[in-house]
């Protein structure tokens, strides 16, 4: 018997990126939906994430967190789906994925917070700037039609998630590759199952509340 795979994760939360990652493979699982009202900092989840955080999934006695981690694990887990990197793929697999879970991340959170770096202080940011940032993740994604070469892979479900959510959230500068390379990599069945059950999570929180 395969091991059990449960999705721990709320609709209103990152755990929308790991939801398509997991619809992507195809394979079964099940969810738990964390309340952030206290479940999520509850005993019994602190087991799984001592961080009281979503998302986290569990594979048999494998606990998988971070976002990133789950997007790979899970690529590497079921090589069927075939969202893991070729050999020539890994090194923009592997850039452009830690790239958006690092300097991506980080400048757009800094500034969305009101957190600018001081230009004589930028070398010690780590992503230098905000601009620089924006600069470089269009170069990536204009380059190739998907972000590691000409296939869809596991790191588009990453880099796609960050766009998508900074462009709807306004965190992300709205350039024309930007738009594009979402475009591309959300017109797929996995991503439209994946949102449409986190849209009927959230309306059932709702309902409850």
């Amino acid at each position: 018997m395969a091991d059990e795979l449960v999705f721990y994760t709320n609709p209103m939360s990152r755990g929308r990126i790991a939801r398509w990652m997991l619809e992507e493979t195809g394979v079964p699982y099940t969810s738990e939906i964390m309340g952030f009202d206290g479940a999520i900092k509850a005993p019994d989840y602190l087991a799984v994430n001592p961080m009281g955080k979503v998302p986290a999934i569990r594979h048999g006695k494998t606990i998988v967190t971070e976002c990133a981690a789950i997007c790979a694990y899970l690529a590497e887990t079921f090589p069927d789906a075939r969202l893991a990197p070729l050999p020539e793929e890994r090194g923009s697999y592997y850039r452009w994925m830690f790239f958006a879970a690092g300097p991506l991340e980080a400048a757009v959170t800094n500034r969305a917070l009101g957190f600018q770096t001081p230009p004589d202080k930028s070398r010690m940011a780590g992503y230098g700037s905000y601009a620089d940032v924006m600069d470089t993740l269009e170069k990536a994604v204009s380059t190739t039609p998907f972000i590691a070469g000409n296939r869809f892979t596991a790191a588009d479900v990453y880099v796609g998630s960050h766009i998508g959510w900074g462009l709807g959230f306004g965190t992300i500068d709205k350039r024309p590759a930007f738009a594009d390379y979402l475009a591309r990599v959300t017109d797929r069945p996995g991503y439209k199952s994946a949102n449409a059950l986190d849209d009927e999570a959230m309306m059932a929180m709702r309902e409850r509340a």
